[in-house]
């Protein structure tokens, strides 16, 4: 990356590849202290009154290591703030704090959908989500997928020509599923491709809805073609609601087991399909927050939010095994948000919570 060797970068990455800090708590670090940097001198200190000891930080000599294995990949980063992070991916409250990426980054310029749908898909789904692909990008739009097998892999094959972006699970030299090793390599010099996992990391289940709130997050609308209820696909049309996207599905037969999720979504609100032109129309009141922004303000101001004994034990009276809403602590709490956050932050970084998808939290 371009002058990559800014102690700060260096730093934001040291912070999100420690244990015990994902996204949101990175996210809630720099807001409280500014930089990367004095984050990661706070720690110790935010861990012990948490009541549990320090998280492994990453070591420095590692990430150099990392940093010179994407360059020889032919790969960059892009940082949360950067003039190229994409606005509408940078709104989720837990966006990604660093991508790697090869391939091109002005498709992040234009409107992206998302497509979707089951990896079993049928031939006549295949070539109709491969057909609505190509029609989107003809439209002016980059489609964005998760190339898995196919609904994901026929929509990249359709907008290749026009400009697609794949979104992967695994490290950016890792090819999954093998079968689509060849068409990766192709995105990655015609299209977009797109990692947050470090290279060398091998997808895992808990990687993948790691990657479908990326597809979603990106996206002004997401589209369903075929999907089983409970599939994956199902859950980046539900995460791109809960981020104010448009869901678009494609309608099926009802006697497919695979048209069911589709059907489903129909049936919940969600948008029905059988054009590009549909999809246009759908996510037109979408446009004027498509804006592209240069300048994406991430310098957070320090948050001072020091929580005292009784307020840390309220909290911790709250939280259980069962996940439960942020909101609703700070709601039965009667305590400032920033004093609740700062204690949750406390507790994650001493091993003592997890946080959940929906803005949940509970006891480890």
């Amino acid at each position: 990356m371009d002058n990559f060797a800014a102690q700060d970068h260096l730093a934001c990455l040291q912070l999100i590849r420690s244990a015990n800090i994902g996204p949101v708590t990175y996210l809630h670090l720099i807001a409280r202290y500014g930089t990367a940097q004095a984050a990661l001198r706070a720690i110790p200190g935010l861990a012990a009154r948490g009541g549990g000891r320090a998280p492994r930080l990453a070591e420095l000599a590692g990430i150099e290591r990392e940093v010179e294995c994407v360059q020889a990949l032919g790969a960059r980063y892009l940082f949360l703030g950067q003039p190229h992070y994409p606005p509408l991916l940078a709104e989720i409250e837990n966006a990604p704090p660093v991508l790697i990426y090869r391939g091109r980054l002005d498709l992040l310029d234009r409107p992206m959908i998302a497509m979707v749908g089951a990896r079993n898909a049928s031939a006549a789904a295949c070539r109709f989500a491969r057909g609505l692909a190509r029609d989107l990008g003809r439209a002016g739009a980059s489609v964005v997928s998760g190339l898995a097998r196919g609904i994901d892999t026929a929509a990249h094959e359709g907008s290749l020509e026009s400009g697609t972006i794949a979104v992967i699970a695994s490290g950016i030299d890792i090819a999954f599923p093998p079968e689509n090793a060849a068409l990766q390599e192709k995105i990655a010099h015609e299209g977009l491709l797109l990692a947050e996992q470090p290279p060398g990391t091998e997808p895992r289940a808990r990687h993948f809805p790691y990657r479908n709130r990326i597809i979603a997050g990106l996206s002004i609308g997401a589209v369903v073609v075929e999907a089983a209820p409970r599939s994956g696909s199902l859950i980046t049309a539900r995460l791109a609601a809960e981020a104010g996207r448009e869901v678009m599905a494609v309608p099926g037969s009802p006697l497919d087991p695979r048209a069911q999720g589709c059907n489903s979504l129909i049936r919940e609100g969600a948008t029905l399909i059988q054009s590009a032109a549909d999809v246009m129309e759908a996510v037109g009141p979408m446009d004027a927050r498509f804006v592209r922004q240069h300048n994406i303000p991430f310098a957070h101001e320090p948050v001072a939010a020091d929580a005292t004994e009784r307020e840390r034990q309220d909290i911790l009276s709250l939280l259980s095994l069962t996940p439960a809403p942020v909101d609703e602590l700070i709601r039965q709490s009667g305590l400032p948000p920033a004093i609740v956050q700062t204690v949750l932050l406390e507790l994650e970084l001493a091993g003592r919570l997890e946080r959940h998808a929906g803005g949940k939290v509970s006891l480890a």
